[in-house]
Formats: structure tokens, C-alpha cells, sequence
């Protein structure tokens, strides 16, 4: 049966975008991943869609989207990836765990291109980083 998890932050465009689209590729079917903002952007940041695609993860078709459209749907793990994200985080009963892995928002970073998307794959790979050893400690456990 097939696991799914709920990635939140406040404007779901790059951290909880670049989290759905590594969660989707290493649950290996195992898993379907969503994300949603507390107060969405409307548009998934143009960097991240970059720094996803040099790694060959495709989030171009994803949209900005608001949590409210999952809190009837049955989630097993809830995700907050940033602090306010957290604070406003609505309960999802039916959620048996509830995580929170604070990251850097990359957007905003202040600095030339080169080092913006540096930072960007930065995060980036602190999330997957993240996500890999939570999923390898789902399989031991």
C-alpha cells in the first residue's frame, strides 16, 4: 500500500517543491508525495525548477498550491519544512507522524546569480540528504 506525505511551508514554491519532487523519485512507488504553503505563492521558483532539473527531477508542471486542499485527504506523514509553516500548521488527523525539518529559504537569498543558484543547490541537497535517510530508516524500522 502505497504511503503518502504532505509537505508544507508558507509559499510552497521552492523547499516544499524540491522535497515532493525528491520524495516522489526515492519512494520508488512506495510513496506519493504532495506539497502545499500556508499562504501560497502561486508559481514554483523558477530556480528551483532549475536546480531540480540538473539532477534530472522535473518539477516544472508542479504547481503552487494551498493546504487546505488535503485536509480531508488521508496523509500518513506531514512535513514542515520551514518555521511559520509550522506555526500555522493545521492538525491532519489522520497524519500517524508530524515532522519538522527547518530549512533555509533559498529564495531569500540575497546575491549575484552564480551564488543564488549555489544556495539553491544547496538546499537542495540538504533535503535530500534529509528525505534519503528518513526513507532508509523507514526500511530498517
Amino acid at each position: 500500500m502505497t504511503k503518502t506525505v504532505l509537505v508544507l511551508c508558507t509559499g510552497n514554491s521552492c523547499r516544499s517543491q524540491m522535497a515532493e519532487g525528491f520524495w516522489n523519485q526515492l519512494g520508488e512507488g512506495a510513496w506519493t508525495a504532495y506539497s502545499a504553503g500556508s499562504a501560497p505563492s502561486g508559481y514554483v521558483h523558477p530556480k528551483a525548477i532549475e536546480v531540480m532539473g540538473e539532477i534530472g527531477i522535473d518539477i516544472s508542471k508542479n504547481e503552487s498550491k494551498h493546504l487546505d486542499q488535503y485536509l480531508t485527504e488521508k496523509i500518513d506523514i506531514v512535513v514542515t519544512v520551514c518555521d511559520n509553516a509550522k506555526e500555522s500548521c493545521p492538525i491532519f488527523p489522520g497524519a500517524r507522524e508530524v515532522l519538522h525539518w527547518p530549512f533555509e529559504d533559498p529564495a531569500d537569498f540575497e546575491g549575484d546569480e552564480a551564488s543564488t543558484l549555489q544556495k539553491f543547490r544547496e538546499i537542495r541537497d540538504q533535503i535530500q540528504s534529509r528525505i534519503k535517510d528518513y526513507l532508509t530508516l523507514e526500511h530498517i524500522s
